[in-house]
């Protein structure tokens, strides 16, 4: 591990290894963390502050998720996703995310729905601010909380692991450029088409910001 990885804090309320895992996640997705480099846990400890044994639980936690792979007496590699593999899990996102955030605007009430503001406001403030895992963080807690309105928890949880696995490279040239904060306000137009219980217009924004979304995974490191 030869680069400095910007990694996110540990909080001291939690377990360690579920943080640890947490963080290393966050970091995935992002892109800080990148295919076919090693990563030895006690670098890693060391850079969280923590002993090495909860950062190799960790990890080993990410392997059976297929997020990292085991290397003999070094340390773990991050796995490499494949165009397809990104294709592909568009395309699983596509077919669970649309008609439920459909279903969500036709069902819920829109106070429950608006009551979720305060977190697509938080994707729009680390945008601004250029804190690209804070980013990544808001964003998944906006948008599986806004799932968890359908209240099916089987779905949640494949949304998860789908999102997991992507790798958002694109998100530091975005927040550079300054578009990140464009991307960041398409969270706060979705909310206000489910909350309007337009299904119409609430499917359709949802099926371009995934389509957005692709193209940010799209957007590989040299």
């Amino acid at each position: 591990m030869s680069e400095p990885l910007n990694l996110p804090t540990l909080g001291a309320q939690r377990n360690i290894r579920d943080q640890v895992a947490e963080a290393l996640r966050a970091a995935l997705v992002a892109g800080e963390m990148r295919p076919g480099v090693i990563y030895p846990a006690p670098a890693l400890a060391e850079r969280f502050g923590v002993s090495a044994t909860p950062v190799r639980e960790a990890m080993l936690d990410l392997a059976k998720e297929g997020l990292v792979e085991a290397v003999r007496n070094k340390g773990f590699r991050v796995t490499e996703l494949s165009e397809q593999d990104l294709d592909e899990i568009t395309e699983i996102r596509s077919l669970i995310e649309i008609p439920t955030i459909a279903k969500v605007a036709e069902t819920v009430p829109a106070e429950r729905v608006l009551a979720l503001r305060p977190k697509a406001e938080a994707i729009v403030v680390a945008a601004e601010a250029g804190e690209i895992l804070a980013y990544i963080e808001a964003d998944q807690t906006f948008h599986l909380d806004l799932l968890a309105l359908a209240g099916n928890a089987h779905l949640l949880g494949v949304v998860r692991d789908l999102r997991h696995r992507s790798r958002l490279y694109g998100v530091a040239n975005l927040a550079q450029t300054g578009e990140l904060v464009d991307s960041a306000r398409e969270h706060l137009g979705l909310l206000d088409a489910i909350a309007s219980g337009n299904s119409g217009s609430a499917a359709e924004l949802m099926s371009h910001h995934l389509r957005h979304v692709r193209g940010i995974w799209a957007d590989r490191p040299e």
